[in-house]
């Protein structure tokens, strides 16, 4: 099925229509100046297509809140809520289909940034069922996947840019398509935008930028002094989904307006007299002016003791008695099991997670976080194997040979080991998905296919199609998987 969307005209005033459907597949880039009509664009854009497909604003100045009356979007104040919270609030999004606007407008920076992270996390990790094609616009994408390191932490920066590589890289398979907006290229990270197939070049003054946009739009250096020249609310546009040749777009016009709409003149007060009684007119006795505290001039001696004072060092504080290591780990396990009991738990990520899990340790009467996000993962990936003390004798040997694998492999061969040394059934490949993060089968063999290569363990499948699993260096093997092991069994009956 076809849909278009007309986004404005062309000089000759023909309409520039938009494939929907094509745009789903290829994604789009935005790029210009603050004041080039970025925000109405993508108003147009939100606007025409809004009862085509379910749209995910990420909002950072809370401009297009006012989509949710006339089109039916719910908007999700960030500030309002927890991480927590934010990324079940993403899986219900993509479970129920809802149209939403995130709006991050009052929190800072990194909080922002964090905030992003996790609902875009959320987004991507819904299961397989729930991969229902979804518009992703991202307002001042360059806030979320920098071009290099600025004032925010590492660790956020990082989490970050992941989140949005994955939207723009890895989203297509999983409906997601990503519409960013920057106001300079130069500012956004180049493995996200070269991710995009469409392109609309607003106006923009700097060489660095009009030569990243004249790349992008197949045309020559010194074409590129056309872009400076674009009109407020004119774009030149490319791709697949809209022209295969650079044509200049007028954006049309919009249903709704931002809350914030830039400033425009008003006429002057002209009557001076007048301005100046106001000004000057007597201020009430009943209403004070602060004064200002008043300043003691403090002798110079007093200065120099108080200094000292200062640099004297503290004196310890009396530590109370170290936690018990066991009730510590007890308490870790606990934590762990009522995470994992959480439906849809098996979707989040470990960095999601790890913010819950500090929480409830806490809650639980830990102080400080016993472990950090590397030591964490390794004991959920301990916890989805069923594994509750790794720390245990029996399991040093299991633990070693996991840690010669990736860090998101350790899970799935865990599960395997603890299957070998119990004489359980063979783990079937739906359950070695879940503890791997995916809904991917074939991702699942490739993964028992690399474990297999590096010898860690041999597999075997019998005539009937029993699958088993053997770990040579632990010197265990699986029972027989439980569902195939019952399908040879009844083609056995059924043969005589």
């Amino acid at each position: 099925m076809t849909v278009t969307i007309d986004i404005g005209n062309d000089r000759s005033g023909q309409s520039v229509p938009i494939d929907l459907q094509e745009l789903l597949a290829t994604r789009l880039l935005v790029q210009g100046n603050s004041g080039s009509g970025k925000s109405h664009l993508l108003r147009r854009l939100l606007e025409e297509s809004a009862g085509s497909v379910q749209q995910v604003v990420i909002d950072p100045e809370g401009d297009f809140v006012t989509l949710a009356e006339p089109f039916g979007h719910s908007v999700i104040e960030a500030a309002d809520y927890g991480e927590r919270e934010i990324g079940h609030f993403a899986a219900r999004v993509r479970e129920h289909r809802a149209s939403v606007v995130l709006n991050l407008e009052d929190l800072d920076v990194e909080a922002q940034m964090r905030c992003a992270a996790t609902f875009l996390n959320g987004l991507f990790d819904a299961p397989r069922e729930q991969w229902y094609p979804v518009l992703v616009v991202v307002d001042e994408a360059q806030l979320f996947a920098p071009a290099g390191a600025g004032d925010v932490a590492d660790d956020v920066r990082r989490t970050s840019l992941a989140a949005m590589t994955n939207l723009m890289c890895r989203g297509r398979k999983r409906g997601l398509a990503g519409v960013i907006a920057t106001q300079r290229l130069a500012k956004l990270a180049k493995n996200v935008a070269a991710e995009a197939s469409n392109f609309l070049m607003g106006r923009t003054f700097l060489d660095i930028d009009m030569a990243r946009a004249a790349d992008l739009l197949g045309m020559e250096r010194r074409q590129a002094e056309a872009i400076r020249d674009l009109d407020r609310g004119s774009f030149l546009a490319l791709g697949p989904a809209i022209s295969r040749r650079p044509v200049p777009v007028k954006i049309g016009a919009v249903r709704t307006q931002a809350r914030g709409s830039g400033p425009s003149l008003a006429p002057l007060p002209t009557d001076a007299a007048e301005v100046r009684g106001l000004i000057f007119a007597p201020v009430p006795e009943d209403a004070p002016l602060p004064a200002p505290p008043p300043r003691t001039p403090v002798p110079a001696e007093t200065l120099l003791r108080r200094v000292a004072q200062e640099l004297r060092p503290a004196a310890p504080v009396p530590e109370g008695p170290p936690p018990d290591p066991e009730a510590v780990s007890a308490i870790i396990a606990d934590v762990l099991a009522a995470m994992l009991a959480e439906e849809g738990s098996e979707h989040r990520t470990p960095s999601v997670l790890f913010q819950d899990f500090q929480v409830r340790c806490r809650m639980a009467g830990l102080a400080s976080p016993p472990l950090d996000l590397d030591g964490f993962s390794r004991r959920l990936s301990c916890a989805r194997a069923g594994i509750a003390n790794p720390e245990d004798e029996d399991w040093r040997d299991a633990m070693a040979l996991a840690d010669t694998l990736p860090a998101e492999m350790v899970g799935a061969f865990l599960l395997i080991a603890h299957a070998a040394r119990e004489r359980l059934p063979c783990p079937e490949d739906t359950a070695i998905a879940a503890v791997y993060g995916t809904s991917s089968l074939g991702r699942v063999r490739r993964l028992l296919g690399y474990m297999e290569s590096t010898g860690l363990i041999v597999s075997r499948n019998d005539l009937s199609g029993n699958r088993t699993i053997s770990i040579p260096q632990l010197g265990c093997t699986t029972a027989p998987s439980a569902s195939t092991s019952a399908r040879g069994a009844r083609r056995r009956l059924a043969n005589g």
